[in-house]
């Protein structure tokens, strides 16, 4: 049965809410990162972050007879080692990135984040045991050949801060890859709470060594930060839930001009040529990857349980 049409526009809306929250996000980092050092900044997105998403969890719970153990209940868990690890890996992730959107200009650091989905095809065939033929390899070799256009390995505008960049989506993938398998056995809920509940503590630590308090606008530029992480991931889970992953893919791209006319206004940024068709390239092997990867779990829902379908495409 097809959805409706109101509700394929309800998951493109909500996409398009989370384009734009985590694009602000990004601002709002490159905003805060000017005198506050990254590993503090990441801190205040997570403890602000954790703070914005307590009482949208906690909601539910307050509706029950007993809301300490309704909520209790609604985040147990018996994976805590697992979490301990996707956190952590998830938290030297975000410090990558956070690192290159302080320090790269904005459309480079955002483009090579958007390499993750080609790292998370690799990630599942080491790591899930899937089968992946020609044309997704394909698809996962333009990537990388995105990913060097914009990097530049061979020429004068080679910076070894882009590999940042790239390492922050390489880690990404797996937090991905984990978050796949956490969800076999956890609600979302549960997943993004210990996430978040892990987070603040990991971020604090490490930002203690390079600590200076933030004062006036800064606040609010952390507050901010804290907020849209947190909009941007629960309206793109939302998205996900009521729409095609490959119809809503290309809505996501819009973060890139978003930050990219920010870069421009508000820093001074300009963006090269190299950069522009690298990203072309990457967005359409994004986009390829999630298409095929929907249609893959489309025949698997269509075929099961009377017929197992073999992985891969």
């Amino acid at each position: 049965m097809t959805p409706p049409r109101n509700v394929h526009a309800r998951a493109a809306l909500l996409m398009l809410g989370s384009t734009l929250g985590f694009g602000l996000m990004a601002i709002f980092i490159r905003l805060a990162s000017k005198d506050i050092p990254t590993w503090e900044v990441a801190f205040f997105r997570n403890a602000f972050g954790f703070l914005s998403l307590l009482p949208m969890l906690a909601l539910p719970a307050l509706r029950q007879p007993r809301p300490a153990a309704a909520f209790a209940a609604s985040v147990r868990t018996d994976q805590l080692p697992r979490y301990v690890i996707r956190t952590a890996i998830g938290i030297a992730s975000m410090f990558c990135g956070f690192w290159a959107i302080a320090h790269l200009p904005l459309a480079q650091a955002i483009s090579l984040a958007y390499s993750s989905p080609i790292f998370v095809t690799i990630a599942a065939i080491l790591m899930l045991g899937e089968r992946v033929r020609a044309r997704r390899w394909t698809a996962v070799a333009l990537g990388f050949v995105g990913v060097l256009v914009i990097v530049r390995p061979w020429s004068h505008a080679f910076s070894l801060g882009s590999l940042v960049a790239v390492a922050a989506a390489v880690l990404s993938a797996l937090v991905a890859i984990q978050i796949k398998q956490l969800s076999q056995t956890d609600k979302a809920d549960t997943i993004v709470f210990w996430t978040y509940a892990l987070w603040v503590p990991m971020s604090l630590l490490p930002s203690l060594f390079v600590w200076r308090w933030p004062a006036g606008i800064e606040w609010l530029w952390l507050a901010a930060t804290g907020l849209m992480g947190t909009v941007g991931q629960l309206l793109w889970t939302r998205a996900l839930k009521l729409g095609d992953v490959s119809a809503l893919t290309p809505i996501s791209f819009m973060q890139l001009p978003v930050v990219t006319l920010a870069g421009w206004l508000l820093f001074g940024e300009s963006v090269d040529g190299a950069t522009l068709l690298g990203a072309g390239i990457i967005l359409g092997s994004t986009f390829y990857i999630a298409h095929r990867e929907a249609k893959l779990a489309r025949e698997q829902r269509s075929k099961a349980p009377s017929e197992a379908v073999e992985p891969g495409s």
